[in-house]
Order: C-alpha cells, then structure tokens, then sequence
C-alpha cells in the first residue's frame, strides 16, 4: 500500500526529540540492585552467607550429639525436630550451610578463573595458540565431575571439602571458557581495540583494560551457574554417600533421612527443611543470574521499546529495527485523520 506524503513525514531532528528510558546517572549505580529478580536473589544468599559464617556458632545443640528425644516432631526445644538417634536436625542444617556454600563458591571461583584466562586469550591471540586452548576446553568438556570425585574420594581417604571444591572447578570451566573465547572474537575486531593496538599498548594491556570490563556480564553469570552445579553436585555426592565431604551438610542429612526410612516413618521434618534450604539457595542464585542478564541486555531490561516525541506533542511507541518515521499533523482545524493500523505497521511505531 503506497502511503500519501502529505500523512507522512520524516522526524525533524530539530523539532522531534527522542526519550528512551534511561535513569540519571546515580540511578544508573543502583539499577542492578533494583531490579527486583536480583534484589530477592540478593536478600536470600546473602542470609546464607551469613549462615554459613555464624551457623556453627549460633547452633543450640552440637549436631552429632545423641540424646533421648527420638525421632521429635518440630517443638520449642527442637525447631526442626530430631533424628533416630536424638541429633537436633536445626543444628545439621545451621551447621552444614558452611560446607555447602564453601564448595560451591570456591569451585565457582576456580572455574571462572580457568575461563577467563584459557578463554579469553585462545580468542585474542588466535593462530595455533587458539586451536591448542580450543583442544584443551574441548578435552575438559568431557570429563565427567561427579565419577571423578567419587575416584579421588576412595583413593585419597582424607579428601575433603577442598578436594571436592577443586575437583569440581578443575572440571567444570571448559563451557564458560568456549563462551568467553567466542565473545573475545567478537570483541576484538571492535574499533576501540584496533585503536588500542595502533597506539601501541601491549596485549596484556589491551585484554585487561580494553576487553575485560566488556565481558563482565558474562564472567558474573558463568560464576553464578558454576557456583549453582558445584552446590548441587556436593549435595548429590553426600546423599549417595560419597566420603571425603564435610561432616555436615545438607546432602548428609537427607542420606541419613532416605536411609533410614524417613518417608516411610512420617518423619517429614528430617528431610523437609533441608530440601527447603537447597531450593531456596538454588533459587535465590538461579534470580541472581536472571537480574544480571535483564542488568546487561537493554531489550530485556526494557523490552526494547523508545518513547518518540513529535513536534505537535504525540508520543509514538517505536520499536528495535523499525525507521522511526512518524505522521505529521497539519496546523489549525480541521483535525486530520488518525494513521490506521497499516500505517502504523508500515512506519515501525505503535501511536499512543
């Protein structure tokens, strides 16, 4: 359908002033911190944080401490009840918070370093030195973690929670390094760098200050996954009974729960609040890593939407990948005719 030109003109850059949705400057800081998936995600690791570093402490009772109160319900003396043997299950789950947020940050940690230094310098460098780098990460990507702790864990009698966190990161950075490695080969065709280059700065330089602190995003949200896998991958290695972990966690009490039959007994509270407390954590990391990529990605952010202006006043909604060219309105009565839904499809906006 052929648009008449007197309906429709060009926006005037003079007279037509565009609005996108950005806050001010000191907004601008606190807008991850807003976004209300990682606020919450925030709020709840950062309460297990804070168990994990005071639980031992704060604990009531000693959590391998037998005592004659077995198999308790929830009551004023046991909040979450006991055990067969009497043991106050409050206790194994303030306790095991450490061993489980230990392994699975350390791993984290481990495996994000392992990226970012084989990913992003087999991208940057390329040549012979990506191809070797690529080799590598492809030969870690099919290791597989959880036989391999479950090997080391029998042969080496005293593995503990250190063992396990670095089995598991020393295992488990392959994938994010295969990201970090294709964003760095995108990255490093960017004029900035090339501009860089020219200039003469070296190309540790040019990685740390240049193409670094545009990869961020994806360094903090490969963190969040690894730390999430390494959580569950230490909770399944003590649920099947795998030595060599701490001597509480939350995987440990529900071994003990399963084997003995807790299900069976209508013992819900032995394995009920530590099944809370993991889907709890696995959520609160699983919104932390929704609100950084809505944080980096503007059409998640705000749906890729821009509020446009006209000269008369009108706001027209545009949208990503549309021209944003928007119907004039001629001075003084009468009032001419709204643009119909071709229109409007045609010229890329959506009139309020």
């Amino acid at each position: 359908m052929t648009i008449p030109s007197a309906d429709l003109a060009a926006v005037d850059p003079e007279t037509t002033t565009i609005e996108p949705d950005i806050a001010a400057p000191g907004r601008q800081r606190l807008r991850f911190i807003a976004n209300p998936k990682a606020a919450t995600g925030l709020a709840i690791l950062g309460f297990f944080l804070l168990l994990a570093v005071i639980g031992p402490w704060i604990a009531p009772y000693d959590p391998s401490k037998r005592s004659n109160d077995l198999l308790q319900p929830p009551s004023a003396k046991h909040f979450f009840g006991t055990t067969h043997l009497g043991q106050d299950i409050f206790s194994q789950i303030l306790v095991g918070t450490r061993g489980v947020i230990f392994v699975g940050f350390t791993a984290g940690l481990v495996a994000t370093v392992l990226a970012i230094l084989i990913g992003v310098t087999s991208g940057y460098l390329g040549g012979a030195a990506d191809e070797g780098l690529s080799a590598l990460s492809n030969v870690f990507l099919v290791i597989p973690a959880l036989p391999l702790i479950i090997i080391i864990s029998a042969t080496v009698p005293k593995a503990g929670d250190i063992m396990v966190a670095l089995v598991i990161g020393l295992t488990s950075w392959a994938w994010g390094a295969r990201v970090l490695r294709a964003q760095t080969l995108s990255l490093r065709r960017r004029d900035y760098v090339d501009a860089a280059r020219a200039s003469g700065e070296t190309t540790w330089r040019i990685i740390g200050f240049e193409i670094l602190p545009n990869l961020t995003a994806v360094i903090a949200s490969g963190f969040v996954g690894t730390v999430i896998f390494a959580v569950m991958s230490e909770i399944t290695l003590a649920f099947i009974g795998v030595s060599g972990v701490s001597e509480w966690n939350w995987g440990t009490i529900l071994f003990w729960a399963q084997s003995q039959q807790a299900l069976a007994q209508g013992a819900w509270w032995w394995f009920v609040p530590a099944g809370l407390a993991i889907a709890l954590l696995g959520t609160a990391l699983s919104l932390l890593n929704f609100g950084i990529d809505e944080f980096v990605n503007p059409r998640l952010r705000s749906g890729g939407r821009t509020n446009v202006k006209t000269a008369d006043g009108r706001r027209v909604r545009m949208r990503v990948g549309f021209t944003p060219v928007v119907g004039a309105r001629p001075a003084g009565p009468p009032r001419p005719p709204r643009l119909n839904r071709v229109d409007v499809l045609s010229t890329g906006g959506e009139e309020r």
